[in-house]
């Protein structure tokens, strides 16, 4: 029951369900009132919790596709650390310039670096396979040309 300022009781509010304060009532109390649509709680948790679901496994793939570049990129920096080994491995007879195009070729188990393209050697090429084509990088690594 709600007293008023002079710590009497409404009679109007007696054997009302609500015993608040007006403003603050989860029904209407007159005809005046704005419309309360009762709500489906089991409805709403619902939709929570399927709109939580979705989100949450969209940012999962998200996070997936993200780790998949981060496999590939590193899967890439250790081949490129394998054919560096293997050029600098090679016989080198200059210094190689970073940002220039290289080529390796191997003859009897040995691996040679040149400067010459395997269509620039003409008619026959003093080796017997051409490995690659690789630029040197600034961090000295080598990226093989495709």
């Amino acid at each position: 029951m709600e007293n008023n300022q002079n710590n009497t009781i409404d009679p109007l509010k007696k054997d009302a369900l609500y015993q608040g304060e007006d403003k603050f009532s989860p029904i209407p109390l007159s005809v005046s009132s704005p419309k309360i649509n009762p709500i489906d709680k089991r409805l709403v948790k619902a939709t929570a919790y399927e709109t939580m679901h979705q989100q949450a496994y969209q940012q999962i793939g998200m996070l997936k596709k993200q780790a998949e570049l981060i496999m590939f990129q590193a899967a890439e920096i250790e081949e490129r650390l394998q054919i560096s080994k293997k050029i600098y491995e090679a016989d080198l007879n200059f210094e190689p310039v970073v940002g220039t195009t290289y080529h390796v070729y191997s003859k009897n188990g040995k691996t040679t670096l040149s400067l010459i393209a395997p269509f620039e050697w003409g008619k026959k090429i003093p080796f017997d396979n051409h490995i690659c084509s690789a630029k040197l990088l600034a961090d000295k690594s080598w990226q093989v040309e495709k």
